[in-house]
Order: structure tokens, then C-alpha cells, then sequence
């Protein structure tokens, strides 16, 4: 019988299959903690290892390239990623000890490599030990500095200094490396706060179950562990989603009876929360391009038993089919994007955007927003959203929409939409508002809301 992998193994099988294959972390991880056999505490450690050595990549390297006498590109990608893993430890867990650190990373080593790797995996971690005070980092202002502290790439960093002052980027790239908390929506028709608080609490006595200040139908959870596993979830009391997510449903605030479509729709967090919001009543059309991905939004709509929802495979510039151009009272895009507000949860994003990727975006949202227009009816709702805190991805790309639009105007009811918490902190963009990641703990996002003229 094979031996299971421990919590480090397992971390190093993750982050070579990010780095060789281009796995999401989050599903790479679903993937290899469903079959480890791990326990809670061990799978706790895998995530944080895995998120943590992801985020730190760039100030992990830059410290390997002092300690590795060819710099780390030089050794083969399971030893540096390897290095990677030992030196986090080392460099960001108070709670384990250096000298396991060293010991389990070096016995990892043993396993798969040979006694050369092993004493040189060694040498480097002790190193770093006896030098740690070389690496002390402290951000001067400069972009290479706050590059450097925060681990993200310069291009991002200047890009957000230059877009919103180097205090705010600076509190951007902080809250990026906090952990995510985890927000549930709970859906009305099937269960209501009380019921869902209180089963969750039973469930887990240890457990945090707070309302959201920044959506009514929501909470914050901490120490239930997964919430997806507790009964309560298959049955379609809630959806595990980002406060900020749900805010966009709010922008559209479609209402019972209404024709929406949802031009972008998997995997149907914000579809279903619309569907809801309408009481399950009317029609909702709801498109993604990619076909498995449409089986994501079926599978939510079943779980919630909602019945209004169509989903289809189409790409948004493909439609109108017969008889549905300018035929909905809402439609909702929210475009693919940069997805810098969501990088605490995918951090991998950061390394593998290019500045030249923005541009590539923004002429696909033009011509995805061009579309949406279409399919608007006269007097009805157009909603944009992104989850990303590039400008030109969200109020640059508004402002050119209503410009080469006039029969579109930006909806000045917006704010009335959100709590009064989004009012105050939100910032206000143009036509829409943009919510950074340190504003709630949540995912970055912009929303913008606007009218065809009747």
C-alpha cells in the first residue's frame, strides 16, 4: 500500500502543477486535498503553504537569488519551487520552527532527488537562517521597494500607484495578501437568516456567524470550516459568493416578472442571486461561452430550485437569436477582466498577467459591451461589471461606451442600490463605483449602471 503524502508533499505537488500545467490554485487544490487523506489541520497547512509561496514569489526568489550560487532559475523546477516552499516557512510561519522547516523540506528532498540536492536544499535554507537579517525589506516609496515587500510584479504595482496614489496601492497589496473570509448569500426562497445562522452555529459551535454590513442577505462565516460540506448548502439554503460579487445583483436589481440576461454567466453566482431576487419569476437568460462551464450554472440553478433560468452555450457578440434583440429589461455583463481584485484567492494571476494582456482585455470588453447594448430594450437596464481595479478595464471603458452610446446614460440611482457602508467607501468612478480590496476584506470590484433612453 502506497504511504499518503504529508501536508509539504502534497503543497510541492500543487505548486508544480500551477507552475508546469497552469492549474488554478484553488482547483488544484480542491483536486489533491479531496484524495490526500489528510486531516483538518494538515489540509489547513497545505492551503497556506501553497497560497503563501504563491503570493511570495517574487520576494522568495529575489532572496534565492542571494543564497543560490547560479540564481534559482538555474536548478530543476521541483528544487525551486522546493526552495520556495522551505524558505516561506521559514521567512512567514512563526508557528513552525526553523529547524523543522529546514528538516522536512531537506527530507522531501531525500525522496525525490539525491544526496547532492538534498545538502545543497540544506545549505541554502541555513543560510538564510544565519543571514535573515540581510533580507529585512522596508518600503522607501518607490515602486521597486513596494514591488519587493508585497511581492507583486513592478508593472502592477506602478500601475496601480499611478492609478490611485501610492498610500491606496500600497493598502491594495496588503489586503491581496490577507487571507479571504468566507461570505454566504442566503436565498429567501428556500430558507431565511435565522434558519441558516442558527444551523450553521449547531453545526459548528465554534463557528463566527455574523451579518454582512455591506449586503443585507448576506454573512460573513469563520470556523465552520468548509460550508459547502454542511447539509444545509446541497439543500439550497445558500451560495458561498464575495460580497462584492453580490453587489452586482443589486446594481441590476432586476425585478419579478422582468426579461434578464446575464451575457457572461458562469458559473451562475450572480445569475442564480438575480433569479432570486425576481422571486423566481419571469425569464432569465443566462450565456457562457464555454459549454462545461454552462453545466455549472445548470448545476447551482437545480441546487436552489429555481425554475426561470435558461442556460445556453453562446458567446454574448453572437446573439441576438430571432426575436430577442432589444428584448430584455436588464442585462447584465459582467466581462472577462484582468481579475486583479480576486488574486488573495487565485494568486497565480499576478504571475502569469502581462501589462500587454490589459489591452488585449479591453478590446474584448468593447466589443462584449457593444453587444449587451444590443439586446437592451428601449427604457431598460445595462450593468458592467469587472472583478479587477484597472481603469482602463472599468471607468475608461465606460466613459468610451456612453461616448460612442448616446442613446445610453449613466444611471445616477446607482448608490441608492448599496448599503450605506458601500456608499461611503466605495469610490465613485464615472458612471460606476469601484470597491478595492481593503475597503471590506473582499474581492476587488468595479460596477457600473446605465439607461437606454426610451
Amino acid at each position: 500500500m502506497a504511504q499518503e503524502r504529508t501536508a509539504r508533499e502534497t503543497a510541492l505537488e500543487i505548486l508544480l502543477a500551477v507552475e508546469e500545467r497552469g492549474a488554478f490554485s484553488n482547483l488544484a487544490l480542491h483536486e489533491h486535498l479531496d484524495r490526500s487523506g489528510l486531516d483538518i489541520r494538515d489540509r489547513g497547512l497545505v492551503t497556506e503553504l501553497v497560497y503563501g509561496t504563491i503570493q511570495r514569489q517574487y520576494t522568495l526568489d529575489w532572496i534565492l537569488g542571494r543564497l543560490v550560487k547560479k540564481g534559482p532559475d538555474s536548478l530543476e523546477r521541483w528544487v525551486h519551487q522546493l526552495l520556495r516552499l522551505g524558505l516561506y516557512q521559514l521567512r512567514y510561519l512563526d508557528k513552525i520552527p526553523s529547524r523543522a522547516a529546514v528538516h522536512e523540506t531537506v527530507r522531501i528532498a531525500n525522496l525525490r532527488g539525491h544526496r547532492g540536492i538534498s545538502g545543497l536544499i540544506n545549505g541554502v535554507l541555513r543560510s538564510y537562517v544565519r543571514r535573515e537579517r540581510e533580507f529585512n525589506l522596508k518600503p522607501d516609496g518607490s515602486v521597486r521597494s513596494l514591488a519587493l515587500v508585497h511581492s507583486f510584479p513592478e508593472w502592477m504595482v506602478k500601475r496601480l500607484i499611478d492609478s490611485y496614489g501610492p498610500g491606496t496601492a500600497a493598502d491594495i497589496l496588503a489586503s491581496l495578501n490577507r487571507r479571504p473570509h468566507v461570505s454566504l448569500r442566503v436565498n429567501p426562497l428556500q430558507a431565511d437568516p435565522a434558519r441558516v445562522a442558527n444551523a450553521l452555529t449547531q453545526s459548528f459551535p465554534g463557528a463566527e456567524v455574523v451579518p454582512s454590513e455591506v449586503v443585507a442577505q448576506a454573512f460573513t462565516v469563520r470556523g465552520a470550516g468548509n460550508p459547502a460540506l454542511h447539509p444545509g448548502f446541497a439543500r439550497g439554503w445558500y451560495t458561498i459568493q464575495d460580497e462584492s460579487s453580490m453587489l452586482v445583483a443589486e446594481a441590476v436589481d432586476p425585478q419579478p416578472g422582468q426579461r434578464v440576461l446575464d451575457g457572461c454567466a458562469a458559473p451562475g453566482g450572480k445569475t442564480t442571486h438575480m433569479a432570486e431576487r425576481m422571486g423566481d419569476e419571469g425569464f432569465l437568460l443566462a450565456c457562457d461561452v464555454h459549454p462545461h462551464k454552462v453545466g455549472l450554472i445548470e448545476e447551482n440553478v437545480r441546487r436552489l430550485s429555481l425554475s426561470i433560468v435558461q442556460a445556453r452555450e453562446a458567446d454574448l457578440r453572437s446573439l441576438p437569436e430571432e426575436g430577442e434583440d432589444a428584448s430584455f429589461d436588464c442585462v447584465l455583463l459582467d466581462a472577462p477582466c484582468s481579475g486583479w481584485g480576486v488574486i488573495r484567492r487565485k494568486p497565480e494571476i499576478k504571475w502569469a498577467r502581462e501589462a500587454e494582456a490589459v489591452e488585449e482585455l479591453s478590446r474584448l470588453q468593447r466589443e462584449l459591451l457593444h453587444a449587451a447594448a444590443r439586446m437592451v430594450k428601449p427604457g431598460g437596464i445595462l450593468v458592467y461589471s469587472t472583478c479587477t481595479m484597472e481603469p482602463r478595464e472599468n471607468e475608461e471603458q465606460v466613459d468610451a461606451f456612453l461616448g460612442n452610446h448616446p442613446d445610453f446614460t449613466a444611471d445616477p440611482t446607482l448608490l441608492e442600490r448599496f448599503s450605506a457602508k458601500v456608499r461611503d467607501q466605495a469610490l465613485h468612478r464615472g458612471a460606476g463605483i469601484q470597491i478595492l480590496p481593503h475597503h471590506f476584506e473582499s474581492d476587488g470590484f468595479f460596477i457600473a449602471r446605465m439607461v437606454k433612453k426610451g
